[in-house]
């Protein structure tokens, strides 16, 4: 129960840097921040591995946890933001 408590404060913390270190309108709110910072995380952590910055066993670093989040908010603007197109 707590690792779950800390992976969504972790997640909020990761989140709400990224969306600072990111000027402009995002299109979500706090739950997508949480998600982004959650998310982010996760991708931070297999690129890290991808990379051999990581071993297999470790988990993502602060500064790669922000990476993939600012990574997941720069997609999730982009495809966000567009319109369907009308009938």
């Amino acid at each position: 129960m707590f690792t779950l408590i800390g992976w969504i404060f972790f997640g909020v913390i990761v989140g709400v840097v990224a969306r600072v270190l990111m000027p402009g309108k995002d299109p979500g709110g706090f739950l997508v921040t949480m998600g982004l910072g959650i998310a982010g995380s996760f991708v931070g952590g297999i690129v890290a591995q991808m990379v051999g910055y990581y071993g297999p066993n470790q988990r993502a670093g602060w500064w790669m946890s922000v990476g993939g989040a600012m990574l997941l908010l720069w997609l999730y603007r982009r495809f966000a933001n567009q319109n369907p197109p009308v009938s």
